[in-house]
């Protein structure tokens, strides 16, 4: 008795089933393509025929997965040859029997789920093709006839390029024709032209990745051909040669006529008759009948041909019509001459012809000769026409269109320069050129000192253009002359000034000239300076532009279109404007011209230096009159005390000078008028009165040299003819005797104007001197406050 569970398989199916199922949905499945093998059998290398079977295995490490699936794909030299798909891990593919286009590398590539993997590749060679086989429809073909080939190889696989050969009882092998491939059997049509037995055969080719095979030929076939005797038989009646005008009769037929044939006429590849086995054609000949005649007899694919040539001569050849002169020009007498250059004289008679001149299909005469005059209405195209009457018709011949077209003469040539502007100095172009003329026109260029240059304008749109060299004067421009011409009879030539009149003329400025006005040199400061820019030749406008080489750039451009000169105003000229000035010119010619540089000097004022000068001589008398104030204060100061004036004879006595000596010393300036009057060792105290006080422990002489123009007999009682006085002044207290060696000793000398007779004074009366000297200190006590007075006076004027 059974103590399993009544359902224990299927209970363990389904478990299976769950099991595998949630290792699907989980993706936890996993596998390995671990090889693919791929065989060759029963070899590598095989005969054609034999059976070959091609196997490849896979081999697959999975995780127990159930129903895997392998795709196989077979290739041979990478072309898909078989693909399946099977849960088997190895598939077979059999080549029965094998071929030569099954020659090749062949791989195995297998694919499981995500995974591929492909086999070593393997190679297989079928040796061995299969020997054609040649069928003709016909061995016994009339030459030219067609007949059917075809040459197979059935076993062979594959597309298969075949070949057809003739080969003679003699000659070599000649390939006759090689259609395109189409299988492993092609048919053709051949056909053999020469009459002869010949042998036929075939082979084949196949081309394989390894290179290409060719097979065994087929065996061969005789071919006898027969000849074709249906050349047909032509006549042409009365003659081959006839008139124009005469009826020709032409026979063609074939001598053994075969079932089917026919026999055409033709010429000129037209055909003028078709029968059967014989034809019969007539016509009327005509001119341009002359030519080959063909007779052709065709018989399916074969044609026979018989040729004869036919002439047909002219009873008189197509009119020529001529026009004289060739070259026509408006207004020429223009003759038109209708001829027949040959006739048949035994056929028509000279007389018998009737000519017409036609213009555009129109008649304009009867006659065989046309004369007027050329204009353009009598343009256009003639023809002319013949009429000759025969026996048996009437001929009517018509010449070749002449085109009559009279040339327009050239008219007067107008010479301009090209872009309308001359440029005196500079190279140009003059352009000749006429309004109406017929081409071509040769243009020839004239004047003086140049070379003759001529052109021809043959085309429309052309010109004649001349490259000329410079000219420097208005009037050289007036000597270019051209010359225009297209006949050989007439030549025009231009008009004289016509070129002046037309042509804008410009002429280059001349070297500028720079001035300075009103003078030239140097300029004083506050006054105004203008440099006048001036050309002598030029074109206006002209532009005149002003340079100062102390600043940089231009520092004034003024245009103009009037004046040959322009001017720059400096106004309150200063320092800074001094320098070097220069101007450039230019005008419309493009030349630029640059003036010599000028130099402005720029002194200083005339104000400022009366202001220099007058505080240079301001400054002098400042410094004089403090100087001579300072020495008329000590002076002052010494003159104030008391002199005492001693004698030669030792004797001390005050000496006062005169007011008029004092004036004349006070009026003195030291330095001044080659006077003098010095002091040495001046007292530094002096006390307000008018004592001289010595100090008494430094008691030194003073000398003073008082030099007199004039004595005045009313102040001074000085001996005349007294040059020089020698007298010792001594300076003490009013009333103090002064002693006679320790005292300060002041001599005078006093020279006169009048004589020079310097021994007087000391030879005199001492008493009458000492009287004299003592009259002179009275005075000078007098005087004394006065002249102080005075001299305080001219200091407050001074100051």
């Amino acid at each position: 008795m059974d103590s399993r569970p009544p359902n224990l398989p299927l209970l363990l199916l389904l478990l299976t089933s769950l099991l595998h199922l949630w290792q699907s949905a989980s993706g936890q499945s996993s596998y390995i393509i671990d090889a693919v093998g791929l065989a060759i059998l029963p070899g590598s290398t095989v005969q054609r025929g034999t059976p070959v079977t091609i196997s490849c295995k896979v081999t697959v490490i999975h995780d127990n997965i159930s129903n895997l699936t392998h795709t196989f794909q077979l290739k041979q030299d990478d072309y898909v040859i078989h693909s399946s798909t099977t849960t088997e891990d190895s598939f077979v593919y059999e080549l029965n029997p094998a071929r030569a286009a099954d020659s090749g590398n062949y791989e195995c590539r297998v694919t499981v789920k995500e995974k591929s993997r492909s086999s070593f590749s393997q190679k297989l060679d079928v040796t061995g093709l299969q020997t054609p086989i040649l069928y003709l429809d016909n061995t016994s073909p009339y030459e030219n006839d067609e007949f059917t080939a075809n040459c197979s190889a059935p076993d062979e696989k594959g597309p298969l390029t075949f070949s057809f050969y003739q080969r003679s009882r003699t000659g070599a092998p000649q390939k006759i024709k090689q259609p395109a491939s189409t299988g492993n059997w092609s048919e053709t049509t051949l056909v053999l032209r020469e009459v002869k037995d010949s042998f036929l055969y075939c082979d084949y080719e196949i081309n394989l990745v390894s290179g290409a095979r060719r097979s065994n030929r087929s065996s061969e076939i005789q071919v006898i051909v027969k000849a074709l005797h249906i050349a047909p038989v032509m006549n042409v009646l009365p003659n081959s040669t006839v008139y124009e005008g005469e009826i020709l009769e032409v026979v063609c037929r074939v001598i053994n006529p075969l079932k089917n044939i026919e026999v055409f006429l033709t010429t000129d590849r037209r055909i003028l008759k078709q029968a059967k086995v014989a034809l019969s054609h007539q016509f009327t000949a005509q001119e341009g009948d002359s030519g080959e005649l063909v007779c052709k007899a065709v018989w399916g694919s074969v044609q026979k041909e018989t040729y004869q040539t036919i002439t047909v001569r002219e009873l008189f050849s197509k009119p020529r019509l001529t026009v004289n002169p060739i070259d026509i020009f408006e207004g020429d007498r223009l003759t038109l001459a209708c001829s027949v250059p040959s006739y048949a004289r035994d056929k028509i008679d000279i007389n018998s012809m009737r000519f017409s001149i036609y213009r555009d299909n129109v008649k304009v005469t009867d006659q065989k000769t046309f004369i007027t005059e050329a204009h353009p209405s009598k343009n256009g195209n003639y023809t002319c026409k013949v009429h000759v009457a025969s026996l048996r018709q009437n001929f009517v011949k018509e010449s070749q269109k002449v085109v009559v077209k009279a040339k327009v003469p050239v008219s007067k040539p107008v010479l301009s320069v090209v872009g309308g502007t001359l440029v005196l100095g500079k190279p140009f172009q003059l352009l000749c050129h006429s309004d109406s003329g017929t081409l071509p026109i040769m243009y020839t260029l004239f004047s003086p000192n140049r070379v003759v240059e001529s052109m021809e304008v043959s085309h429309p749109g052309q010109q004649a253009i001349f490259n000329t060299s410079a000219v420097n004067k208005r009037s050289d421009v007036d000597t270019f002359l051209c010359h225009a011409r297209n006949s050989p009879q007439g030549t025009t030539v231009t008009e004289t000034g016509q070129l002046l009149r037309s042509t804008k003329i410009i002429e280059p400025v001349s070297k500028p000239v720079l001035s300075i006005l009103p003078s030239m040199g140097d300029v004083s400061e506050g006054q105004d300076v203008t440099l006048v820019c001036s050309v002598r030749r030029g074109t206006l406008p002209i532009i005149f532009t002003w340079y100062h080489t102390e600043t940089e750039g231009a520092i004034l451009t003024f245009k103009t279109f009037e004046k040959m000169e322009s001017s720059y105003k400096i106004s309150n000229v200063r320092g800074n404007h001094q320098g070097q000035y220069y101007c450039v010119c230019t005008n419309p010619a493009k030349g630029t011209e640059k003036s010599a540089t000028v130099t402005i000097r720029v002194k200083l004022a005339g104000w400022k230096k009366g202001l220099i000068a007058a505080f240079c001589i301001l400054l002098i008398l400042g410094l004089i009159l403090v100087l001579a104030f300072t020495r008329r204060l000590l002076r002052f100061k010494r003159k104030t005390g008391e002199l005492s004036v001693k004698s030669v004879s030792t004797k001390a006595e005050r000496l006062s000078l005169t007011q008029a000596e004092v004036n004349m010393a006070a009026n003195v300036t030291p330095g001044i008028m080659g006077k003098s009057v010095w002091s040495e060792h001046v007292s530094g105290s002096e006390s307000d009165d008018q004592n001289s006080v010595t100090s008494p422990d430094k008691a030194e002489p003073q000398y003073t040299e008082v030099q007199i123009r004039q004595a005045d007999p009313n102040k001074a009682l000085v001996k005349k003819g007294t040059d020089t006085v020698y007298s010792e002044v001594r300076n003490s207290k009013q009333g103090a005797p002064v002693p006679a060696d320790g005292g300060s000793v002041e001599y005078a000398q006093l020279n006169h104007d009048a004589d020079h007779h310097g021994d007087h004074g000391y030879h005199g009366d001492h008493s009458t001197q000492d009287d004299h000297i003592d009259e002179i200190d009275s005075r000078v006590d007098n005087n004394t406050v006065t002249m102080e007075n005075e001299n305080m006076t001219q200091s407050q004027t001074v100051d």
